[in-house]
């Protein structure tokens, strides 16, 4: 009984335990739902998990149930973001324990309830309690909103800290992250508003269906702002928290973190007033500018870093350019965040821009069949990216090393480029072949991404395998894991009561004179 508690603590109580336990709920979720869609049905394997799930799939009911797939997964993915902040800046043990608890229990009762009416018929009591489940999460983000306020004497800097900050020594990146926590509540509200109108005005629908709809409803523009501006704000966060693991300061720090604010704030005012404006989506891409340019300036550092830091362990003096070069590529946890984000302008970003400058001319010409794929395509890559970022940095804390490091580091990184290079490629298919001519295209693409993804899968599944053997040994890297927190979570609530006793004594002195 004390191997299952002190496993029970690890899992449910720390904070790496917590997001080993978010992952594996994602990686389930991709391995069972994955089996619904794509070359899965042409197999008859999606027949199979139907039947032995017993699941209840309506045709006339698949938006509504891909809507309630996306929000449970969008919410375990903040989750585990959640669960990053927690344990990278500095706040009070409590606020860290009561914020983690919180949303523990608000996504896993979203995730449960949430996945239960969608696919075993639509008992409502389940959708009451998907409903308290994302109530839990959005009140765990106005606890991590207000313990992240960055004024707080407590949290600013000296003034001679390489990280940037005010004069008055206020953490610039710190109100970075407290920015981004407060729009994606500003951005979740607008959402569940929208939500409360569903059957009252407002029926289900997916965005990429109502592309070339001329005269949308405002509820329909909101939820289109909404599924834009969250995607966009999870990206932003794990920017930020790569930036934190690879102690982003200096120069180019004192650049992007307001560059990141800005763009943040502004991106969030475009994609809300989708719903009022016609140019909102300029504001967006004004916006998107300055935060693109604040994860260039943290790839550059990150490079910058790993080179020298890698010249230095070698004792190279004088490096070549062949000798940097493999300097920057040794570790590719730590480069793969930065050079999925340099990929992602080839795949995301530069598609994006080009759709929108030539959406008249080009795009709404092709059949509406093509334009939705490409849409479908951004959102999908977008999302996969991220996801992959998310993963060097948790199998970094996971301990990984030497050639499993490697390895594991360069699949996720080729493979998923790969898959998503290939559906880059076939939803801009149409400018360079003809419907008539284009199979060949659309087979490679498809069979590419196919293999790529599955590979990705592959190194997700054989990680989370090692992860579950690891917790099975008495003295496995859990166990340590669990020690450190302990310790530094000790540290920290010595030093807060040293810092509590230090006000109080000044207050006595005060009254006392």
């Amino acid at each position: 009984m004390k191997a299952l508690a002190k496993r029970f603590n690890y899992l449910f109580r720390s904070t790496r335990g917590l997001t080993l336990v978010a992952i594996a709920v994602i990686a389930l979720i991709t391995a069972i739902w994955g089996t619904l869609s794509g070359p899965m049905v042409e197999w008859g394997i999606r027949d199979i998990t139907v039947k032995v799930l017993g699941m209840k799939l309506v045709q006339a009911e698949r938006e509504g149930r891909i809507i309630m797939l996306y929000h449970t997964i969008a919410m375990t993915v903040i989750t585990i973001e959640v669960y990053f902040m927690t344990e990278m800046l500095p706040m009070k043990r409590y606020e860290q324990v009561v914020i983690n608890a919180t949303i523990t229990v608000g996504y896993l009762t979203a995730v449960i309830f949430g996945l239960l009416f969608a696919y075993w018929g639509h008992n409502f009591a389940f959708h009451g309690l998907f409903l308290l489940g994302q109530s839990l999460v959005f009140f765990a983000g106005i606890l991590l909103a207000a313990a992240l306020w960055p004024w707080k004497k407590e949290y600013r800097l000296e003034k001679d800290s390489p990280f940037t900050h005010t004069k008055k020594g206020v953490d610039l990146e710190r109100m970075a992250f407290f920015v981004m926590a407060v729009a994606t509540l500003l951005s979740a509200t607008f959402g569940a508003v929208t939500g409360s109108y569903w059957g009252n005005g407002h029926e289900t629908f997916l965005a990429e269906d109502l592309i070339r709809t001329p005269n949308k409803t405002v509820l329909q523009k909101a939820i289109i702002g909404h599924l834009h501006i969250m995607l966009t704000l999870i990206a932003v966060a794990i920017t930020l928290i790569v930036g934190r693991w690879m102690k982003f300061k200096g120069i180019l720090q004192k650049i992007a973190m307001p560059l990141m604010i800005s763009g943040t704030i502004i991106i969030t005012i475009g994609a809300l007033s989708v719903v009022w404006l016609e140019w909102a989506h300029i504001t967006i891409y004004f916006g998107s500018v300055f935060v693109m340019l604040a994860a260039l300036m943290y790839v550059i550092y990150s490079w910058d870093k790993l080179i020298k830091d890698r010249i230095a362990e070698l004792g190279i003096k004088n490096p070549n350019g062949w000798q940097k070069f493999k300097a920057l590529l040794h570790d590719p946890l730590k480069f793969g965040p930065g050079w999925q984000m340099v990929f992602m302008n080839f795949t995301v970003s530069g598609v994006g821009i080009f759709l929108a400058i030539k959406l008249e001319e080009i795009f709404r010409v092709w059949p509406h069949r093509e334009e939705r794929i490409t849409l479908t395509g951004h959102w999908h890559i977008l999302s996969g990216l991220i996801a992959t970022i998310i993963l060097f940095y948790f199998a970094d804390l996971s301990g990984l090393k030497g050639k499993v490091r490697k390895w594991f580091g360069w699949t996720v990184i080729i493979m998923s480029d790969l898959a998503f290079g290939s559906v880059t490629i076939f939803s801009m298919k149409r400018l360079f072949v003809t419907e008539a001519e284009q199979q060949t295209i659309v087979n490679w693409t498809m069979l590419l991404t196919d293999i790529g993804l599955a590979l990705v899968l592959v190194a997700l599944a054989l990680f989370m395998i090692w992860r579950l053997y690891d917790l099975f040994q008495e003295k496995g890297y859990w166990s340590h894991e669990l020690a450190t927190e302990r310790k530094l979570n000790a540290k920290a609530g010595i030093e807060e009561q040293k810092r509590e006793l230090e006000e109080l004594t000044a207050i006595l002195e005060e009254e006392s004179e």
